[in-house]
């Protein structure tokens, strides 16, 4: 039996943060419910937790009760006590750079969005605010590299996939980092962090000076998919609408590795916004891509998307199967038409304005039990518009899995239930339980309770 170790220490920022008004030190020290404090120790927990096999944040939580994490304001700046944090953080009693970085990133961004947002976006349109609060927090992180030619890659994948789908993984993200592609994923392990870890080699290899490793969290996921040592950006979007438009934004193609019910959630959140009619001659690379065996996976997704959103929906998207060499070609192709397209259109490199995301992708959805029993899981609706439900579908599922007030729900009250017509809901189910046997919807798949129920 290994005993828990854990160490107490003050942290300092290293080149950011150096200064803080008296304002937000209250802010994070106020421990009522409308202060900053406990989702701040949430989120500093999954920072330092890194490399954790758990994945589930009531669980995170729960293993490390007795950490705290204290805020100062010194005549120096602003200083971090931690207490009885994870030793494996430290090395010699110093906590690691890249853990170090990461931690303040959190604090940075949660105090960013909370104080200075509702100022720098003056509209009443959904649209036009959302995006414009996703744009001045990706500049306010420096994520944005203007008059730099397309080369940030997203790959999405699941954080519970195989070992020969983690080593695939590496293996196109080699590939990419040949072709000096920066990468952007969801910052945490599996299919998130396998192409970072490749790329690394490859810009190695190249002499690529300055590498990225974009990784995009929120705090509902952060506790349960702590950051991988790989990223070297990390940003914290407020909630998965915000967090699933800066991967849009900001990347110029997307790869999608197998994963599981959020990993679906991200297909049908990019293929509902490609399918609306304003995007139609936008170019945006999307490429499905695993080793071989992996087919099953790509074949099941593949016939949910023609079962409930249509055919049309297939013609965004190629599959290549076990080859990482012509993944990383056709992605190259693809950045070729976006940087032609932006050019033509006076688009910006470093940002993409022109992609048009409905309100219904950005509103933010709380999956309650009464919310997930009224999606309108019907047919007679614009595809785009169903595939938004879809996708609402399965971040609940993701919520019910491993984010904490959605475990604590399904706790109280049971299972979701989902209902809508019958076909969408057998082609739904087939797709759920595909995941489940395949073992996609946890680390610890052997002691997965679905936390939803498909009412046919």
């Amino acid at each position: 039996m290994i005993t828990e170790q854990f160490i107490s220490t003050s942290v300092t920022p290293l080149e950011s943060l150096d200064i803080l008004s008296p304002h937000e030190v209250a802010k994070l020290q106020d421990k009522s419910n409308s202060g900053l404090y406990r989702l701040f120790r949430q989120c500093s927990l999954a920072v330092l937790n890194t490399g954790s096999e758990m994945d589930s944040a009531s669980q995170v939580l729960d293993r490390f009760k007795d950490f705290d994490i204290h805020i100062k304001h010194k005549h120096k700046g602003v200083q971090l006590e931690l207490i009885n944090a994870p030793a494996t953080a430290f090395v010699e009693g110093e906590l690691i750079q890249g853990i170090r970085e990461h931690l303040f990133t959190v604090l940075r961004d949660l105090l960013y969005v909370g104080d200075e947002l509702d100022l720098c976006c003056d509209t009443d349109d959904i649209s036009e605010r959302t995006t414009n609060t996703v744009f001045h927090i990706l500049r306010h992180a420096a994520a944005m590299k203007p008059h730099v030619k397309p080369n940030m890659v997203v790959c999405w994948g699941g954080h519970s996939i195989k070992r020969p789908e983690y080593r695939y993984t590496k293996k196109v993200g080699y590939e990419l980092g040949l072709r000096r592609l920066n990468i952007c994923t969801g910052c945490g392990p599996g299919a998130m962090k396998g192409p970072m870890k490749g790329a690394t080699i490859a810009h190695s290899k190249q002499r690529v000076l300055n590498p990225r490793y974009v990784g995009l969290t929120e705090p509902g996921i952060i506790a349960a998919e702590s950051p991988n040592p790989i990223v070297n950006e990390l940003i914290t979007l407020p909630d998965i609408e915000k967090r699933l438009e800066a991967f849009v934004r900001l990347g110029h193609g997307i790869i999608v590795f197998p994963g599981g019910a959020g990993t679906a959630e991200e297909i049908l959140y990019m293929l509902g916004i490609l399918l609306h009619p304003r995007n139609k001659d936008i170019p945006f690379p999307l490429i499905f891509t695993g080793p071989e065996g992996s087919e099953a996976y790509f074949e099941t997704v593949d016939k949910f998307i023609r079962e409930t959103i249509g055919e049309s929906a297939t013609k965004r998207y190629e599959i290549i199967v076990d080859d990482p060499h012509q993944v990383a070609v056709r992605m190259r192709e693809g950045l070729d038409l976006v940087l032609a397209h932006r050019k033509q259109t006076d688009e910006s490199f470093h940002y993409n304005w022109q992609l048009f995301i409905p309100p219904e992708f950005q509103l933010p959805f709380e999956p309650t039990h009464e919310a997930m029993a009224t999606l309108n899981l019907k047919r007679g609706q614009e595809d785009y518009i169903l595939a938004a439900q879809l996708r609402r579908a399965l971040s609940g599922i993701v919520a019910g899995n491993v984010k904490e007030p959605g475990v604590e729900a399904i706790r109280k009250h049971g299972p979701f239930e989902l209902t809508g017509d019958k076909d969408i809901m057998a082609s739904l189910d087939h797709l759920l339980e595909s995941f489940v046997d395949q073992h996609r919807m946890k680390i610890n798949h052997e002691e997965y309770v679905p936390c939803y129920k498909v009412v046919r």
